[in-house]
């Protein structure tokens, strides 16, 4: 890592004044225009600021999102498309409509066009035609889960894509995606580059399970923990009520188990918690199933959540399939679950009632909650701010709560996971119960 991962591209010099006023007073003391100089640790640590006085290196920094006093982009001149990519996440109608509204109404920007269904959208051959977004047409989808531009997954041809952006004189590109769509819109900014377009691409990262390398906190996570402990406390009441009454309850987290743990520390009911970051061991001693019998001896329910990338050496010599936009298809570590404690608990005439839940399509569906579309709105206007100044190959980022600008390939150069040594997990054992290892 070094300080030039850390620098954001610009298209050029910018030239144009902005009629924003982010500030009345000429103290200079109060919020105002982003200048050069501000900046936002990465590390805020006392350790960290001793290190850089001793070695005299300069720590590393993120640019600042805000407002600029100069930009790049004239309004009256400027066309901008936004796309939503990948899966179904709470807050995406959310950013689509304060991506508009700042736009119009801040920027004058009037020409903001939706490109319909991820990135297929831009292919001539999928046919989907473009919706023109005013305020008037995303006053109120807010207010609904899900995306009105559609999504899809899977690469497209970057030249075409390119093409298309070119042939609809588009200036900025908005694209509201994860992992995979911010590798996409990379390859669109390279190919832009390629060519020596004065095109910005701007990514705002959608992840509902909170793994984007460098930011604290991504839109959606938040409605997503807290949807899932609302069902948690139903799975915990299905359980207390029969005798050894277990619940299984899988939910997101391909590669990160934050929304599990999150869940489990808001609910504080959840027995034992199992996130990908970890493994175990399903018989022995110190195995899961003989953990659970012993749970269910001493309390006669027990309650367990499985984020859906769990357990995943289970099945190591099986055949992992990709999905459309190359990540590994996990197998289905809930179902599993379930079968080898049904299958554990008969071989051994021991009694149970099993019941398992997958809420994973509910929770991506939903509508925003209240934390989570200010959040989405801050997210939408700050990546306006930076485009319209020039910006390009960016993602929005949120670091000690600030609000960022990072270079996309940082971004995706690995997934945030849940440190097993760290305060988070310690606090989930804490409130779990369950050993730090269930290993043998």
């Amino acid at each position: 890592m070094t300080h030039e991962d850390f620098k954001v591209k610009v298209l050029g010099d910018r030239t144009i004044k902005s009629q924003l006023r982010p500030s009345f007073h000429p103290d200079g003391l109060s919020f105002g225009f982003i200048e050069n100089h501000d900046r936002i640790l990465l590390d805020t640590s006392l350790e960290n600021f001793k290190l850089c006085q001793d070695t005299n290196e300069e720590p590393f920094s993120f640019e600042k999102a805000g407002p600029h006093k100069h930009l790049y982009f004239d309004a009256v001149a400027t066309k901008v498309a936004i796309v939503t990519c990948g899966g179904l996440c709470p807050g995406l109608n959310n950013v689509i409509r304060s991506l508009v509204n700042q736009l119009y109404y801040r920027y004058n920007v009037s020409r903001i066009i939706g490109i319909q269904y991820g990135f297929e959208g831009f292919i001539s051959k999928y046919n989907h035609p473009v919706i023109e977004l005013t305020p008037q047409r995303v006053d109120n989808i807010h207010l609904f889960g899900g995306t009105i531009l559609g999504s899809s997954r899977g690469l497209q041809d970057v030249g075409e894509i390119v093409d298309s952006l070119v042939s609809q004189n588009v200036n900025i590109l908005f694209c509201i995606g994860g992992d995979g769509t911010m590798h996409g819109a990379h390859a669109i900014h390279e190919e832009i580059a390629r060519r020596d377009l004065k095109i910005s691409v701007a990514g705002i990262p959608k992840t509902i399970d909170n793994d984007i390398n460098l930011i604290d906190k991504s839109f959606g996570f938040e409605t997503a923990f807290s949807i899932a402990h609302d069902i948690i406390r139903s799975a915990h009441n299905e359980a207390v009520g029969a005798y050894n009454g277990i619940a299984v309850l899988k939910l997101m987290g391909r590669d990160s188990g934050f929304i599990a743990a999150y869940a489990t520390l808001a609910i504080q009911e959840v027995n034992f918690v199992l996130v990908p970051e970890m493994t175990f061991d399903m018989n022995g001693r110190k195995g899961f199933l003989n953990l659970l019998r012993n749970r269910l001896e001493n309390r006669h329910h027990a309650l367990i959540v499985v984020a859906e990338g769990a357990g995943q050496h289970f099945f190591e010599n099986e055949t992992f399939e990709k999905d459309a936009s190359g990540n590994i298809q996990n197998k289905d570590i809930g179902l599993y679950l379930k079968d080898k404690i049904s299958e554990e608990f008969k071989s051994k005439n021991f009694p149970f009632s099993l019941k398992y839940i997958d809420p994973s399509y509910i929770i991506r569906s939903a509508p925003a909650n209240a934390n989570d579309s200010k959040f989405c709105s801050l997210l939408a206007q700050n990546a306006v701010h930076a485009a319209m100044a020039g910006k390009t190959d960016f993602v929005i980022g949120h670091w000690n709560h600030e609000f960022t600008l990072l270079p996309i390939p940082i971004a995706v150069s690995k997934r945030k996971k849940i440190d097993v040594e760290s305060e988070l997990w310690w606090n989930v054992l804490e409130t779990t119960g369950q050993p730090a290892s269930m290993k043998n």
